[in-house]
């Protein structure tokens, strides 16, 4: 008997086996470990964002450019406190939403007073700025005030603000009727040193004015004070004067751009500095911002029969040479009873400038406190020949200012002090009455008969051309034969006064008998004096001569031997 090995996974007995089971351990693959690390690790970054996040604020523009979403970053003095994480259009489509995740430590940024702009490349008359958002892009800058009330929503800046908050200086407003080249960042000059800005420009509510604010840094804001004027020192200041041609400018800046100047006036004035946001006059120039205070305005009117050719608005109103105001109006008239258009001219004065003459006038026509009565001012001016005359004031332009001065022999004339305004006489200028000479000359010109003179002036001069031919043909040649004649009598007359000539010597022993006949009558007139009666006895004989007598001998003396 062979013996059967049983098949496999049976028993001797070919039994099948027990199965066996076995458990299987429960086990974490490292696989997992990534995902569930990357987890934790963005789990903590939301933590972390969510711990450090700040307040969402939105801020409009009229354009997103240079902005983009997720990138344009928000800076305050170069330093990141935010990120721009979306743009949108607002409602009406008129300007760009932008909405801004400021860091939490940024939380004092959407308060009230905060400002935020888009710094991009800018050409301004500060110069160049923003140059390094050319590499980086344009990012959104701010900068904070003082309040601490909670905003989410701003309405950003299309330009930087001129000066940051908390800068050191003072701002001031000034007034003028124009703004002229001026702009915002325009210089501030004072003593040609810029030591500010114009900072912004309105214009006033009524339209009749801008109102400029303007900040000075300081520590030169010190030198504002109540008493400072400013002046636009725009473009080029040429005056022509009796020291010669003149430029004054601030600076090359002003010439393009414009720019604002102060000074304190000169003499006694109040030197306090002024105060925050003190409100002055911008004048137009130099002169006028030092020139003394003006005073108030009083309106006068002119009526010329005369043309004003050369007259315009704003053209200087002098008395003796002193400008106390400018021409605001002119206006035509008709008189149908003379046939007549005559120039009605308004213009302003402000009497004050007058100085001591004006508190004189003051005083005698019995005006106090201030007040101003030109009728009754310029009332008694009038009697004594005030007139208003237009006068060239440039004979290369023609240009014409209304003088007001006394005029000599002028036509009376009464003012009416109770009109309102009062209406000056008027007369007319140097100029005119020279217009009116000439006419004149060219009249009496015209009258003369230059035909009639020309005629007679034709026949004279015929007369005297045969008269000069008859001289030319019969009288010069006698005329030569004369001379001739003339010169040989000179020669002979010549020849007989000679030295050695009969007649020279004859002439002088004539002069030597007549000498000693002077002598002689000399000698008898000297004789008559001391005998006169000579003239009736005759003339004495001379007495002898005396003789000599001998000398005597001296005593004691004998002849010798």
């Amino acid at each position: 008997m062979t013996d059967q090995t049983p098949p496999t996974g049976q028993g001797p007995r070919g039994e099948l086996p027990e199965p066996v089971v076995r458990r299987r351990r429960f086990s974490i693959s490292l696989i997992w470990l990534v995902p569930v690390l990357a987890a934790l690790v963005g789990l903590s970054l939301v933590v972390h964002a969510w711990l450090q996040a700040g307040p969402d604020i939105t801020i409009t523009f009229q354009t997103a450019e240079g902005l983009e979403a997720g990138k344009t970053p928000v800076k305050y003095k170069n330093v990141v406190i935010g990120k721009v994480n979306g743009l949108e259009l607002s409602d009406d489509r008129q300007r760009v939403r932008v909405k801004v995740a400021l860091n939490k430590s940024a939380s004092s940024f959407a308060t009230k007073g905060t400002r935020y702009w888009v710094v991009r490349p800018r050409i301004g008359l500060g110069g160049v700025s923003g140059v390094d958002t050319l590499l980086s892009g344009a990012f959104i800058g701010t900068d904070v005030g003082d309040s601490h009330d909670e905003q989410t929503e701003f309405k950003g800046l299309e330009t930087p603000p001129a000066v940051l908050h908390g800068a050191p200086g003072k701002s001031f407003v000034l007034h003028t009727d124009d703004l002229g080249s001026l702009d915002t960042g325009s210089p501030v000059y004072y003593r040609r040193i810029q030591v500010g800005r114009v900072v912004s420009y309105a214009l006033d509510k009524d339209g009749k004015g801008v109102t400029l604010r303007i900040f000075v840094d300081g520590p030169n804001d010190r030198f504002v004070s109540r008493s400072t004027r400013f002046w636009n020192a725009s473009g080029v200041d040429v005056s022509l004067g009796a020291n010669g041609l003149k430029l004054n400018t601030q600076s090359l800046a002003t010439v393009i751009a414009g720019g604002v100047a102060f000074e304190d006036p000169h003499g006694p004035h109040d030197d306090t500095p002024a105060p925050e946001d003190a409100d002055f006059t911008l004048f137009t120039d130099r002169s006028t911002a030092m020139a003394p205070p003006d005073g108030p305005p009083r309106y006068i009117r002119m009526r010329f029969n005369q043309s004003l050719r050369g007259l315009a608005v704003d053209a200087p109103v002098e008395f003796l040479g002193i400008n106390i105001g400018q021409v605001v109006s002119i206006n035509m008239d008709y008189e149908a009873k003379d046939q007549r258009f005559p120039l009605t001219v308004g213009a302003v004065i402000y009497p004050q400038r007058l100085g001591k003459a004006y508190d004189k006038l003051a005083a005698k026509a019995g005006l106090q406190d201030g007040r101003v009565d030109l009728g009754r001012m310029f009332g008694p001016l009038v009697e004594h020949g005030l007139r208003a005359q237009a006068r060239t004031g440039n004979l290369l332009t023609g240009q014409l200012y209304i003088a007001l001065d006394f005029v000599p022999k002028a036509p009376k004339a009464v003012l009416d002090t109770h009109a309102t305004p009062i209406e000056l006489p008027t007369a007319p200028g140097s100029f005119d009455k020279l217009q009116e000479q000439m006419a004149d000359i060219v009249t009496k010109l015209q009258k003369i008969p230059f035909d009639s003179i020309g005629q007679n002036l034709d026949a004279t001069l015929g007369e005297l051309d045969r008269t000069l031919k008859h001289v030319n043909g019969d009288v010069l040649p006698e005329l030569k034969g004369t001379l001739k004649g003339a010169q040989r009598t000179l020669g002979s007359a010549d020849s007989a006064f000679s030295a050695d000539s009969p007649l020279q010597q004859n002439l002088g022993s004539t002069l030597e008998e007549l000498q000693r006949m002077a002598r002689s009558l000399r000698a008898l007139t000297d004789y008559l004096d001391v005998h006169p009666e000579a003239l009736i006895r005759g003339r004495r004989d001379d007495p002898p001569p005396a003789q000599p007598s001998a000398p005597a001998t001296r005593q004691g003396q004998g002849s010798k031997p």
